[in-house]
């Protein structure tokens, strides 16, 4: 076993999906888990599948489209996980299945979450490992909230579930309240006090709760640790998981620790854009490594240093995490070749009656931009997908201005009626306005806007941009409101807006019309 090789654990498809708004389908997660194997992962966590049919079905299916990395399904320390875990990853090879089983360790976790005592919940952790053994040859545990376990406690629970059969042993920073030196110390403390720690890999799995999760895990491998949990772009419950590119770049620019991963970093900044594009998260101009400003240089003191050597400033090449500075510029003379590839350097795969479909849809967004990049064409290749509509626009018409009431009418087709309608409503503006016509579509609703977000695509005035909103919709006689989230792209805002509202409604009675299949009990996701 190579003693410098450090293992990438992405789980951007169980944790990172798990913030409110950024739930992928099957189609999409399997984009993803497409890519994240291009990249060159090594395991991907692809869900967790007692919570619910989808995440069951997107395991199974995760794993038929990939055939390299190591496919990992989740579970608590319960039999019925571990059997319905199994059960999706029966058809992969014995060395591509994994479980990942756990419990919480720290004293808050025991006696408030389990009312247990420390010797019941080893008795515990040694069941489940033990069971899923029964399954598959590659069983990791977790022990939850270990950021915040006794350390000698901690290493008497590792050293009882090695030697139940655990493989990977993962030591969360569950709530990302460690600091870096204190998390490192706690590996070193196992690798110090387990006497059977050599016979599994020690894993990180660090949040960001205060900003040091990319920290605390160089810390931890720095120490021992020989996997790494992260997801792309660093996305997660809360304030997010460790960024995979981070940690990556880390290794690879300090050749000193002499640490690699399988890692392809060329690959590292489409499938930034990709998971940003699909899971409707933006990246922060200024974050590191795949930030809009991750390498610009606006002071006149960096602007000459760079000029006259790239490494006054820049710790690493743009080219090296995969930024095209040739990248092709499509306008609406571009041919379907031209789509074709630049849709491939992207991770996606289109072609014939698919592939058509989609240039057309290319073309009419050429008719209203100069130039289209790649964030438009991920933007039109995520939303490409047909989807049931209940609610169906035709026309959309809104007047606005200076000393002027904005007004708005829709004409709009609900389901079960053949008809179009007409509504029309003032506001504080056009967006307002609009809203406001289209919630008279639906008397026997309460719909209330929770959240508005504008995202600009790229740059200039014919730029598309990008909305995403929440909705709360609540039918009269419930006592409880949905929250549905919608997004939309186009150049014009008020229709962009318009449609994420639609979009966010449409999900609403899409679910309800599959009797709440998404409700299944999905409790002690996150570790």
């Amino acid at each position: 076993m190579d003693k410098n090789r450090v293992y990438i654990f992405d789980t951007t498809l169980r944790d990172g999906e798990q913030v409110p708004g950024c739930q992928l389908n099957t189609v999409e997660k399997i984009q993803v888990a497409k890519q994240l194997e291009l990249l060159g992962v090594d395991i991907i966590e692809a869900g967790f599948p007692v919570s619910s049919p989808g995440d069951f079905k997107s395991v199974v299916e995760i794993g038929k489209a990939t055939s390299t990395p190591v496919i990992c399904a989740l579970t608590r320390a319960v039999e019925k996980d571990i059997d319905v875990a199994a059960d999706a990853l029966k058809a992969l090879p014995m060395n591509r299945r994994r479980i990942h089983t756990g419990i919480g360790t720290s004293d808050s976790h025991i006696k408030y979450k389990f009312n247990s005592t420390r010797e019941e919940i080893i008795e515990r952790a040694v069941r489940a490992v033990k069971h899923a053994r029964k399954y598959v040859e590659d069983v990791e545990f977790y022990a939850e909230d270990a950021g915040r376990t006794d350390n000698e406690y901690l290493a008497r629970v590792v050293e009882a579930v090695i030697n139940a059969g655990a493989t990977v042993v993962n030591i969360p920073d569950t709530n990302g309240y460690c600091l870096p030196a204190e998390y490192g110390e706690k590996i070193k403390y196992l690798f110090d006090n387990v006497p059977n720690i050599q016979n599994a890999i020690i894993s990180t799995h660090c949040h960001n709760d205060l900003g040091m999760a990319t920290a605390n895990t160089m810390s931890g491998v720095l120490n021992g640790a020989r996997q790494v949990e992260v997801t792309i772009n660093g996305i997660g419950e809360r304030a997010g998981n460790t960024a995979l590119e981070e940690v990556v770049m880390i290794m690879k620019c300090h050749h000193n620790l002499g640490l690699h991963t399988n890692i392809d970093s060329h690959k590292i900044y489409p499938t930034s854009r990709m998971v940003r594009t699909l899971m409707n998260m933006p990246v922060q101009p200024n974050k590191a490594i795949v930030g809009r400003n991750a390498f610009a240089h606006s002071s006149g003191i960096h602007q000459d240093g760079v000029l006259k050597n790239k490494g006054t400033y820049e710790i690493m090449d743009p080219q090296d995490i995969g930024i095209d500075k040739n990248a092709i510029v499509l306008t609406a003379r571009s041919g379907r070749a031209a789509l074709k590839y630049r849709l491939s350097v992207l991770g996606i795969k289109m072609e014939g009656e698919e592939l058509d479909a989609l240039y057309a849809k290319f073309l009419d967004l050429a008719d209203k931009k100069k130039e289209i990049h790649d964030d438009d064409l991920l933007l039109l290749a995520s939303g490409h997908n047909t989807k049931q509509q209940y609610i169906k626009i035709k026309n959309f018409q809104v007047t606005s201005g200076k000393d002027l009431k904005a007004a708005a009418v829709l004409q709009i087709q609900t389901a079960g009626n053949m008809d179009w309608d007409v509504k029309a409503e003032t506001g504080n503006g056009p967006v307002d306005a609009a809203i406001k016509a289209l919630k008279k579509f639906f008397d026997k609703y309460n719909m209330e806007l929770k959240e508005f977000t504008l995202q600009s695509i790229n740059k200039g005035s014919d730029d598309t941009c990008k909305v995403h909103v929440q909705v709360e919709v609540k039918h009269k006689d419930e006592q409880q409101g949905m929250l549905c989230y919608g997004f939309a792209s186009n150049t014009d805002i008020v229709l962009a807006s318009v449609e994420a509202y639609i979009d966010a409604v449409n999900k609403y009675f899409a679910i309800k019309s599959k009797d709440d299949t998404n409700d299944a009990d999905a409790t002690e996701k996150e570790i």
